[in-house]
């Protein structure tokens, strides 16, 4: 059917607003009533075209703006005894954008009624309901606040309260980015904010949550007025005991329709991370999802048609609260610089670097991603740019306990990946450019740890420079890109470091933290795989028997370490989550072996990757192939057939055994 104008009628709204300030408030506003619609399946019938209500003589406000709970009064002509309005969403269809609301009073002039607590602030159409019948009034927006009638102050553009089951909550942290403000002892907080990032987004304290729109919390409103209007922007917060709580860490999941990534996605990770959040909360955890950025793929955004959007949809399959952090391959390449290229993110889901409370642990989220994009390279710094440092420090101040734990989420990795020098010793450095900038942020702390992915490796990092700091460098979901795991390939999920495609698990309770690195697809205590030397022999005719190289160097250098026969009766162990709190030791027939750390590829990946693409006579990508990884160690045995007993313990004190038979078969699929 198509669009009808309605001239016939008018709507007129008188806004009552009775406030705690002991104010009046009376708005009059008046538009054209709104066009009827088309029917559409699934949808109510369109409204009575004949007026058979006899309602008339109505305008309608084109912005109500009220307090929860204030009472209004339509005036009208035809208005009865028992007349309900019904509110539906012009942005949310389907049953959670429809509210019926009960008239507390009618006569046949005027119709009044109560705001719903529970009411969005949104666009509606409203209509009269009786019986059977209904009637259009028409469209409005409806803006519902705590207070409507907090007292402007001069500078501050952005007022509003934070509250919790009707009663304002003191001392929650208020920012739009730039600057940061705290609730009085009423809940109200004022910002003097440019509207630059065009959002103002709450702290969540400890002991409470905010509400999510499908499992995304909605810790921010957006900002939509100019800088010199005043907004009024809520926050409704749910008090919760999460001190007990724990954080699913998910890296570089690079979600892009190609090598099969969304079927993996599907029925390896989601099925894998879903048991472990299960298992968490029926022990009484809460339980919470972090990502480290990289959801996407900036380069497969507009050919592939696959960029954040569909990204929420996979992200909405995870069974807990996802907090997601910015990513290098999260800008959209249609931009050159850096604000600009992250406006997508913005519009899809929210502030780029924020911070938030679960129990006594204090979480900061951060772009360290200055996005350069220089005649379409997609290049970038890895830099955490001047105003997002002065964010942190006005952050930071906020939390005067300096022994709150501090657990800072950010796409690159702080440190580089660790070698050995010449007596084994472990050495790194800064891999952000301002890195020191940032440490010094955090001085005074006593207890700071730094997740970050974006290597697609594992390593742990502490340095006696900074015995406050400890960086956890996570490997990702989607291992190498998901290319092992690729139709006809290795079959198995294998990162470029050997440690099988995963998440890191942090389980907190009260300011006790613990932590470790899940394998997709495999039990927990699955921290380590151990290959006997003796049957690691990488050559061609068996890895890569269609490889036509032009000299056999090539072949060469990609198998490394393991191009030529080792029959030396070594073992070779990778520890994917070692740090120097963990302790590796291997036995031979009761009696201990020297376990020494080397720094080596993994044979494993090698043949999963590289072999694999080579045998198709495709050059592996610079960025996928294998890397040299310092959480590996070597014994040697007196023999190839003896059985060795390796057990690692981490830095908790929790075991892991295997009794390793030997020979013990090299293959894709070996543990």
């Amino acid at each position: 059917m198509k669009k009808k104008e309605q001239y016939n009628r008018r709507v007129f709204i008188r806004t009552t607003l009775v406030t705690g300030l002991g104010l009046t408030l009376n708005l009059y506003s008046c538009t054209k009533a709104s066009a009827i619609p088309e029917n559409k399946p699934g949808e109510p019938e369109p409204e009575n075209e004949d007026n058979t209500l006899r309602i008339t003589g109505v305008l309608l406000s084109a912005r109500i703006e009220s307090s929860k709970g204030g009472e209004y009064t339509i005036q009208g002509m035809g208005f009865k005894t028992g007349d309900q309005l019904y509110f539906e969403s012009l942005n949310k269809p389907g049953v959670m954008g429809k509210f019926t609301v009960a008239s507390k009073s009618a006569s046949a002039d005027h119709i009044v009624f109560v705001f719903p607590t529970d009411l969005p602030s949104d666009s509606y159409r409203i209509s009269i309901k009786r019986g059977a019948q209904s009637f259009l009034l028409g469209s409005t927006i409806v803006n519902l606040f705590f207070n409507a009638n907090i007292p402007d102050k001069t500078g501050m553009t952005v007022k509003g309260v934070v509250y919790a089951n009707g009663v304002g909550v003191a001392n929650v942290v208020v920012s739009d980015g730039f600057e940061v403000t705290m609730t009085d002892a009423a809940g109200i907080y004022y910002l003097p904010s440019s509207k630059k990032g065009k959002y103002v987004f709450i702290s969540i304290p400890g002991n409470y949550e905010v509400d999510s729109n499908v499992n995304a919390p909605q810790f921010f409103q957006r900002l939509s007025q100019p800088a010199n209007i005043v907004e009024i922007k809520d926050f409704e917060l749910k008090a919760v005991n999460n001190e007990k709580h724990v954080v699913m860490v998910l890296g570089d999941m690079h979600l892009a329709k190609r090598t099969d990534d969304l079927n993996q996605f599907q029925k390896g990770f989601l099925p894998d991370v879903n048991q472990s959040i299960q298992n968490y909360k029926n022990a009484g955890n809460k339980v919470y999802a972090l990502t480290l950025g990289d959801m996407t793929w900036d380069g497969y955004w507009y050919t592939n048609n696959y960029a954040l959007p569909q990204y929420i949809v996979e992200m909405n399959k995870i069974n807990a609260m996802v907090f997601n952090t910015m990513g290098n391959h999260d800008n959209d390449p249609k931009f050159y610089e850096d604000w600009g290229a992250e406006d997508k993110f913005r519009d899809v889901l929210g502030p780029t670097y924020y911070s938030f409370n679960i129990g006594k642990v204090h979480y900061i989220v951060l772009d360290n991603i200055e996005y350069i994009n220089a005649g379409d390279a997609r290049n970038y710094n890895t830099k955490i740019v001047a105003d997002q440092i002065e964010w942190l420090k006005k952050d930071l101040a906020t939390i005067t306990d300096k022994d709150t734990p501090i657990v800072i989420a950010m796409h690159a990795h702080l440190h580089t990946n660790p070698i050995l020098n010449t007596s084994g010793a472990e050495t790194t450095g800064y891999r952000i450019s301002n890195a020191q900038d940032f440490v010094n942020t955090l001085n005074g702390f006593n207890t700071v740890h730094v997740l970050t992915g974006h290597t697609h490796i594992n390593y742990n990092v502490e340095t006696a420079a900074t015995p406050h700091i400890m960086e956890h460098n996570t490997a990702a979901i989607c291992a190498t890109w998901w290319w092992t795991g690729n139709a006809g390939y290795a079959g198995n999920h294998i990162c470029k470091d050997g440690a099988p495609g995963g998440y890191g698990i942090w389980a907190i309770d009260g300011r006790d933290l613990k932590w470790g690195y899940k394998s997709i697809g495999e039990h927990a205590d699955y921290q380590f795989r151990a290959y006997d030397l003796n049957q690691v022999h990488l050559t061609k005719d068996k890895y890569a028997p269609n490889f036509k190289p032009t000299s056999d160097l090539k072949w060469q250098s990609y198998a490394a370490e393991y191009a030529n026969p080792n029959n030396n009766n070594e073992v070779l162990i990778n520890v994917w989550n070692y740090d120097k709190n963990w302790k590796v030791e291997v036995s031979e027939n009761g009696q201990p072996l020297t376990v020494s750390r080397v720094r080596m590829r993994d044979p494993l990946h090698i043949v999963s990757y590289s072999a694999q693409r080579l045998n198709r006579n495709a050059t592996p990508t610079e960025d996928f192939v294998s890397t040299l990884t310092a959480h590996m160690f070597k014994v040697k045995a007196s023999s190839p057939t003896s059985t060795l007993l390796i057990k690692v313990t981490d830095r908790f004190g929790k075991v892991y055994q295997e009794t390793m038979v030997r020979p013990k078969a090299f293959g894709y699929l070996m543990k």
